[in-house]
């Protein structure tokens, strides 16, 4: 079984800093690139971030320059290092993998929660 579990979201005030952590288990964790999604409220779930089985990063505009996504392979693990955050970063934070970049996202985590005061 595939699981995706986040942690290390909080409350943070405007220019703090938070990581993010995805464990994932039941999957060749290596083989998967992973990305990273938030939903605000109201708002669509949007793709920000991914990193590719191969360590190749990507960003969206909004978050370049702030937000860094690396992966542990020996812990399974992928990180997203959050600096100098804003109030509009508010959003639940998620997960996912895939085999290949031409693959939809298949699996997904819970997400985490952060919350960015101003």
């Amino acid at each position: 079984q595939v699981q995706l579990v986040e942690s290390g979201g909080g409350l943070v005030q405007a220019g703090g800093s938070l990581r993010l952590s995805c464990a994932a288990s039941g999957l060749g964790f290596s083989s998967y690139g992973m990305g990273w999604f938030r939903q605000a409220p109201g708002n669509e779930r949007e793709w920000f971030a991914s990193i590719s089985s191969r360590s190749i990063t990507e960003y969206a505009d909004s978050v370049r320059g702030r937000f860094t996504v690396y992966r542990d392979t020996n812990k399974n693990t992928v990180y997203l290092q959050m600096n100098s955050l804003k109030p509009e970063d508010t959003a639940l934070y998620s997960c996912a993998a895939r085999l290949s970049p031409f693959d939809v996202y298949k699996f997904w985590g819970q997400g985490t929660q952060v919350t960015v005061s101003s």
